[in-house]
């Protein structure tokens, strides 16, 4: 399995429009894309003093399916349309990590 991180940040009067740009529009054309050997993408982001640190973590089977997703060169990061306005330091380039071990937490009851 392959994880490909994407880090930037933004203002905090801007996260909350940039997290539903993320959830109206962008998640939802990835999702409709039908990529194989896409599995899921988190969004994730975190107050550091005057800014809002945002990330993505998306999950794919190989490094082939990552091609399908973001084209033959897989270190650009893949903007969301209309994001640009509301970043402060998108990270042009993206990171990919082969998950070496995982773990699923057991439900309790």
């Amino acid at each position: 399995m392959i994880l490909r991180l994407w880090r930037g940040a933004t203002l905090p009067h801007l996260a909350d429009e940039y997290e539903q740009l993320l959830r109206e529009r962008h998640f939802p054309a990835i999702a409709a894309r039908d990529i194989p050997g896409f599995r899921e993408i988190d969004f994730v982001r975190r107050r550091l003093g005057d800014r809002v640190e945002v990330a993505t973590l998306m999950w794919f089977d190989s490094l082939e399916n990552v091609r399908a997703y973001a084209g033959p060169d897989v270190s650009h990061a893949a903007i969301a349309p209309g994001a640009e306005a509301l970043l402060t330091e998108p990270d042009r380039f993206v990171s990919h990590f082969d998950v070496a071990l995982s773990m699923k937490a057991t439900a309790r009851p």
